[in-house]
């Protein structure tokens, strides 16, 4: 009789081993419906040495526009130049711009650095309603872990969010830790790893790094159970064929005992 209890409870024990549901899957879990949050660390994204920008001058004179452009012929580079040429930001923060020489750059949005050089223009008397665009061009942040799809991820906006980067990559796994996500982000030159609750909205958005700075590192570790599989000896244990096997043998065993 101790036997076939013991039997039983494994069987028991294996089923629900088996047929269990993982825990902490949903993202904001504590966000009700109609329920708003406030983003607690609003952020822009600022322009840093070795970044890559792109910058278009529109005129109504197409002729006084090309003086503004990096592309000297405008018929073989027209499609170019309607994306604007790109700037790379050297280590004292500057760009070389047409015309108006050396501009600082570092430390300025996009908007910013779209009304500075509008205000240099109307102020030297070069243009009197110039529409300028500004583009990141290389701005990335890394994303590695257990997601559907690893790698760089541009930025391609404003408040570039956790979420969207997260989103870009497919999605995390089904396997990835929701619960401590980490980023890790570089400042003055030093790295600080921060850990957010994807299934909380409210960690979510009090968060440091909600919104993504350029050259963040994202990482998605893997739960337990993906990390033993991973093991060459003994993984066999976690898999649900091994438990789904011992269930059925323990339910024959009982079955013959009656």
């Amino acid at each position: 009789m101790k036997i076939k209890s013991f039997l039983i409870a494994l069987a028991v024990a294996a089923g629900f081993s088996a047929c269990s549901v993982p825990q902490n899957i949903n993202y904001f879990q504590d966000m009700p419906s109609e329920m708003s949050m406030n983003v607690q660390n609003p952020l822009e994204i600022k322009i840093r040495p070795d970044d890559r920008i792109s910058i278009l001058v529109s005129t109504r004179d197409q002729e006084l526009s090309q003086l503004f452009s990096l592309y000297s012929n405008a018929n073989s580079a027209s499609g170019e130049m309607r994306k604007g040429s790109e700037y790379t930001v050297d280590s004292n923060g500057t760009i070389h711009f047409p015309v108006l020489g050396r501009l600082h750059v570092a430390g300025m949005n996009r908007e910013e650095i779209a009304a500075a050089i509008r205000d240099e223009l109307v102020a030297r008397n070069l243009v009197k309603d110039p529409i300028i665009t500004v583009n990141f061009s290389n701005l990335h942040v890394t994303v590695l872990g257990d997601v559907a799809s690893a790698g760089e991820v541009l930025i391609d906006r404003d408040k570039f969010t956790l979420i969207d980067a997260i989103a870009k990559c497919g999605d995390l796994q089904i396997t990835g830790r929701r619960q401590n996500v980490k980023v890790i982000r570089q400042s003055n030159g030093r790295e600080t790893a921060y850990e957010v609750d994807l299934c909380s909205a409210k960690d979510l958005l009090a968060s440091p790094v909600y919104y993504l700075q350029q050259n963040d590192i994202i990482y998605v570790e893997s739960n337990d159970k993906k990390s033993r599989t991973a093991v060459d000896n003994g993984s066999a244990m976690a898999t649900p064929a091994f438990w789904i096997s011992l269930f059925t043998f323990a339910v024959s065993v009982v079955t013959l005992m009656k």
